[in-house]
């Protein structure tokens, strides 16, 4: 072997072992470090992930997106197939999983905002991925989240007043996954 060769095989092998990765201080591993000071709520998180602007623009931008996401499935053209089948073709993620979901709207008046997408799978089984043929000796769940929303809180007949509105996290299943 020539010189080049030689250069070549020893970039490859230190790339492979990682020797031209940059180390980590002594004792530090990755990922570890301080996180700085925390935002105020029951929630906390890093200030520096807060952004500046006030918290209800956040949370009506999150909104808008729901909203936005419940209009498409109202106006979807595509009909609200129970199915249980895999589409490769389609970029949706929900189509393409071996335990495949569809979405309904979850309405509650009482909450802001009162309708949610929530996944519904659609196969009791799971896709074989082989066979793409549904295989009931795997199980389709639903995948469940906590969502922020508004508790709509008014005072009952006979009692008058404003409503008020309290800030909960609510349960909701967002997608499905295939178990044993």
């Amino acid at each position: 072997m020539d010189w080049p060769h030689n250069l070549l095989f020893l970039v490859i092998i230190s790339i492979f072992l990682g020797l031209g990765q940059p180390r980590n201080p002594k004792g530090k591993r990755k990922g570890q470090g301080q996180s700085g000071p925390l935002a105020p709520g029951p929630h906390q998180m890093p200030l520096d992930l807060v952004s500046r602007v006030k918290p209800y623009a956040r949370m009506e931008e999150y909104e808008r997106n729901l909203e936005e996401m419940v209009a498409q499935l109202r106006n979807s053209s595509e009909p609200a197939r129970r199915k249980c089948e895999v589409n490769l073709q389609l970029w949706l993620s929900n189509k393409r999983s071996l335990s495949p979901w569809g979405y309904s709207i979850n309405h509650d008046p009482t909450r802001v905002p009162a309708d949610l997408p929530e996944a519904r799978c659609l196969c009791l089984g799971c896709v074989n991925p082989f066979t793409m043929q549904e295989d009931r000796s795997m199980v389709s769940v639903p995948v469940f989240s906590q969502v922020p929303v508004r508790r709509r809180l008014c005072p009952l007949p006979p009692r008058t007043g404003p409503c008020r509105q309290r800030a909960v996290m609510e349960t909701i299943a967002v997608g499905c996954t295939c178990i044993f």
